[in-house]
């Protein structure tokens, strides 16, 4: 989508969403202080209350994407003349999952979800529809990354030594989808993306998807010192006996 220079559309459906987000939010801080230990070191609420964050986010509302992206959709064939459907979103006759005459998306839902991603789809035109590269990133983080944070959740919880090793999993997983996600408009041009006014391009496609980027990196780097601090002891402890 080029840019237009119009001013962003802050309506009703724009504040909801802003608070359903904060609300999510609040939710997993509040499971922190349920079910961490009073003593639990800073880092460690941090860390649960990020992948309690994200399992929410992505079981909700990327939930509720996909919900969209395979039951909301459209058969007026006057959307294309009568002829096979044409999506914007879809190579010339590929059809999502093999419908010639509907075009699915939330821009065809009348849910309450549906709205909330038509209204990030004025920044990336992309959730308004069936994009295939969207919709399978999201089928991994839907059913793996939102399932995989709770676990990290739990872990945390009950101090497993395991926890690090599951946290750079998915903060890899969670970088390499938001490559994914951006270099097919990087390398075409931007067209599904409107970056003509501070709220599209600040808030909607810089923070909210950039969140998933300096966090998940901070993660890795004190995974990395964890994970290398350990492996140091053990060589030391090993090379103790072995002088022995």
């Amino acid at each position: 989508m080029p840019s237009t220079g119009t001013g962003p559309v802050i309506d009703l459906t724009t504040i909801l969403s802003l608070i359903s987000t904060l609300a999510i939010l609040g939710t997993a801080y509040l499971a922190s202080t349920h079910f961490l230990p009073a003593s639990a070191s800073t880092k460690t609420r941090v860390l649960f209350i990020w992948h309690a964050f994200d399992s929410l986010i992505h079981a909700i509302l990327e939930g509720s994407f996909l919900y969209n992206c395979f039951f909301s959709y459209t058969t007026n064939s006057a959307l294309w003349g009568g002829k096979n459907s044409v999506s914007a979103y879809l190579p010339p006759n590929v059809y999502f999952l093999g419908h010639k005459d509907r075009l699915y998306g939330s821009e065809y839902g009348t849910n309450p979800f549906a709205a909330l991603w038509r209204v990030y789809a004025l920044a990336d035109a992309r959730w308004g529809g069936s994009d295939l590269t969207v919709i399978s990133l999201e089928l991994l983080t839907v059913f793996i990354g939102a399932p995989l944070s709770a676990w990290i959740c739990y872990c945390l919880v009950k101090g497993r030594k395991d926890s690090w090793f599951w946290m750079i999993v998915l903060a890899t997983g969670e970088l390499y989808g938001g490559f994914m996600t951006f270099a097919p408009e990087w390398l075409s041009g931007n067209p599904n993306l409107d970056t003509s006014n501070w709220m599209y391009l600040w808030l909607y496609l810089f923070f909210f998807n950039t969140l998933w980027v300096w966090i998940p990196l901070w993660i890795l780097y004190e995974g990395y010192g964890v994970l290398t601090g350990a492996s140091g002891s053990k060589g030391q402890a090993m090379g103790g006996k072995k002088r022995r």
